[in-house]
């Protein structure tokens, strides 16, 4: 056994209530500190001696080694821990009674990972949005926030760095009332800044917060140069909560103010609806403010038992009303039936339910599946029927995650997020239940579509015969990683450059394939230029049956995306009608085969119209063979014009930067449709432009932009290549 897998300190790992557990995915921009937030949660939670750093490499979220080379996240970490609200060297209005366990869901920033964010928000129970009191609201802010938005997530935000230079809670608050509206409510305002950044003003109760340097605080008196501006506060939150609950609203228009317990019940219903997004601040590093950030995590947000989740289901037995007659699922779509989308409610009676959200390949114990149980509850050596794959499985062990350290687990109950080491069958995306049969699917992820590709060359023979395998158990791990094929070459398509670098390197280090890799080759068409009507002719004589078969054929264009029509005019029986299909797959091989430029041929229509044949020497193959040779003169003669694939190109950047764009795209032989102003005001770009102009595109959109351009990049059709425009 892996000496990594062990029990849950002090043994009440499985003892702590589903209801109590919370999945927590912290998203953001790259640099706002989420990793560093995660370590320092877990240090005071009491379960890492020390906290480590993202700069030394040794934190617990950030344990891949491509992880730790560059000194940022690079997939969805988990990490598990256990906290008791109110335990803080102080009080905490409103403290729960009892523990509350929570799964931290640590995701990268970079864009080019926003899979990893796509997966952890389909999980969670709850988004913290971490924006640094540095940075502000960046890019990498609005992106996570529209994300958490559609995945129907409430969120929190925690205001990170609030220690550093130049740090400015408000100035950041502006930025996000201005971004994401006044429904942001500030619990909490720092007490000094930078450098002299040593406390909290509680909003709710009034109190003021001082911490020492083990990150523990006791009440203090509120300073002076606070107090206004935190009763100002105050009245201003209290007013907004109360203002949602016609009683408290009456109760506080006599004269009587909620207690702070009161106003937490009524603002944790708001933060569950998405009606209010509460504001509190920290330091990761000098863990200021960390303790309250967990209390209220397990104050504010929904319990697992709180959110649905979606599943599509096909072909399973319904009860009335649409409702699933064994989970108790709800049907989110008309009549049911297959492809019906179903809401599942966690319930930890029903029938077991389990997501299987992410899977890697771990060097200890093979391959590791996160997973998260819908419903029911999960034991070792159940077994589970895939209802994706068809595949059925045996739980070998059940453990929780934090980080590389797998801590054992008796059991996962519906809500809670957990793992399980050598499911063969269950790739990221599928679901798995003690149904022995059906078919069903998690709800789909949002859609993004590859922005960068590379072509992989094997190092060597042996690397060539495991290159198959080994990317599709890569593409199994990460979904948004694409392999396509560009005739001889192996091409993979990832959200970025790192993407697909960081892709290589697990290609290498996890798998043993090594890989040189280069320029993505274009798609090239061509299609032929006019018609032509040609013989092909087959006569060979060598003894014994020989090869006969004549045909007539017409060859003409067809309009663009068209792709290939073949058309039997043959009367008279010239062409035996047992030929007539080997004609067609005769001239359907040497379009494959490529024109005149080398390329494959398409929109081309071919007409067989007469022939001859012998009784003796003619032949399925020797009809194929003279359409081919037939269609082939047809291209020589009519000649062929070259076609370039044409991608829809979609750029969303602030308005100031919109003739940017525009420049460089014109510059791209881009052709732009639309410019508009999108709902959050910037501005939106949508243009055709060849895909040999966006090699590199996404990387100089990021550099002319400052990282502060949203891309998808859409394949849509073939154009003729323009003369004098270089293939």
């Amino acid at each position: 056994m892996d000496a990594r897998i062990r029990s849950g300190a002090g043994g009440h790992m499985n003892q702590v209530p589903t209801s109590t557990h919370r999945t927590v995915a912290l998203v953001g921009a790259a640099g706002a500190g989420k990793t560093t937030l995660a370590e320092a949660m877990l240090l005071r939670a009491g379960v890492i001696p020390r906290a480590g750093t993202v700069e030394q490499g040794t934190t617990v979220c950030d344990h891949e080694p491509e992880e730790i080379a560059r000194g940022t996240s690079l997939g969805l970490s988990l990490a598990h821990l256990t906290w008791r609200p109110g335990d803080a060297g102080g009080s905490s209005a409103g403290a729960a009674d009892g523990e509350c366990t929570i799964t931290l869901a640590d995701t990268p920033g970079r864009s080019d990972f926003v899979g990893s964010v796509d997966v952890a928000l389909a999980v969670a129970d709850v988004a913290v949005v971490v924006v640094s009191a540095v940075d502000g609201v960046t890019a990498g802010t609005r992106f996570v926030w529209g994300a958490a938005e559609a995945a129907g997530l409430p969120r929190i935000v925690v205001i990170t760095q609030e220690d550093k230079t130049r740090a400015d809670f408000h100035r950041v608050l502006g930025e996000l009332r201005a971004a994401f509206g006044d429904r942001l409510w500030p619990l909490e305002l720092p007490l000094g800044e930078e450098q002299s950044f040593h406390g909290i003003a509680d909003v709710l109760s009034e109190q003021a917060l001082e911490y020492d340097e083990s990150g523990r605080h006791h009440d203090g008196p509120m300073p002076a140069d606070a107090e206004a501006e935190e009763h100002q506060m105050h009245l201003d939150v209290t007013e907004e909560i109360v203002s949602h609950d016609d009683e408290q609203l009456e109760a506080y228009l006599e004269g009587n103010e909620p207690s702070p317990a009161e106003l937490e019940r009524t603002l944790a219903r708001e933060v569950a609806s998405g009606g209010a997004v509460p504001v509190i601040v920290c330091s990761g590093v000098t863990g200021t403010g960390v303790d309250r950030v967990l209390d209220l995590l397990c104050e504010l947000s929904p319990s697992a038992l709180e959110r649905e989740a979606r599943i599509v289901v096909g072909g399973s037995p319904k009860g009335a009303n649409g409702t699933d007659a064994a989970t108790g699922a709800s049907s989110a779509s008309k009549g049911g039936g297959s492809g019906a989308e179903l809401r599942v409610a966690p319930n930890p009676d029903g029938e077991a339910l389990v997501y299987v959200f992410r899977t890697v390949a771990d060097p200890f114990v093979g391959q590791v599946s996160m997973l998260k149980v819908l419903s029911g509850v999960l034991h070792p050596s159940d077994r589970l029927h895939n209802a994706t794959t068809g595949a059925d499985e045996r739980i070998h062990g059940l453990f929780q995650l934090r980080g590389a350290e797998h801590l054992q687990v008796g059991a996962l109950r519906a809500g809670e997020v957990g793992a399980v080491a050598k499911l063969t069958g269950s790739p990221s995306g599928t679901l798995l239940w003690s149904r022995p049969s059906g078919t069903a699917r998690p709800a789909p992820l949002p859609t993004r579509p590859a922005v960068f590709a590379v072509s992989l060359t094997p190092a060597t023979q042996s690397d060539d015969e495991k290159m198959s395998t080994a990317l599709g158990r890569l593409v199994a791990e990460d979904p948004t990683l694409v392999i396509d094929r560009a005739g001889d070459q192996t091409i993979l398509r990832g959200l970025g450059d790192m993407h697909v670098e960081v892709a290589v390197e697990r290609l290498a280090r996890v798998f043993g394939v090594h890989v040189d890799t280069g320029p993505a080759p274009v798609a090239y068409r061509e299609t032929i230029a006019g018609s032509a009507d040609v013989e092909g002719k087959l006569k060979k004589q060598s003894g014994g049956h020989g090869q006969f078969a004549v045909v007539q054929l017409r060859v003409s264009p067809l309009k663009p995306g068209e792709g290939f029509e073949f058309v039997d005019s043959v009367v008279g029986g010239s062409v035996p009608r047992t030929y007539i299909p080997a004609v067609e797959k005769g001239a359907r091989d040497a379009l494959a085969g490529g024109g005149p430029q080398g390329h494959p041929v398409v929109d081309v229509r071919v007409e067989l119209y007469d022939g001859k044949s012998h009784s003796v020497d003619s032949s399925e193959m020797a009809f194929r063979t003279a359409a081919s040779i037939g269609v082939k003169a047809a291209l020589a003669e009519a000649g062929t014009v070259m076609l370039e694939p044409v991608s829809v190109v979609t750029v969303t950047v602030p308005a100031d930067l919109q003739g940017t764009v525009l420049t460089d795209l014109s510059g791209r032989r881009g052709r732009v449709s639309a410019t508009e102003t999108a709902d959050d005001g910037r501005a939106r770009v949508v243009a055709s432009v060849p895909e040999a102009e966006l090699s590199r595109y996404v990387l100089d959109l990021r550099s002319m932009t400052g990282g502060q351009a949203e891309l998808t990049i859409t394949p849509d059709r073939y154009m003729k290549v323009p003369s004098g425009a270089k293939v």
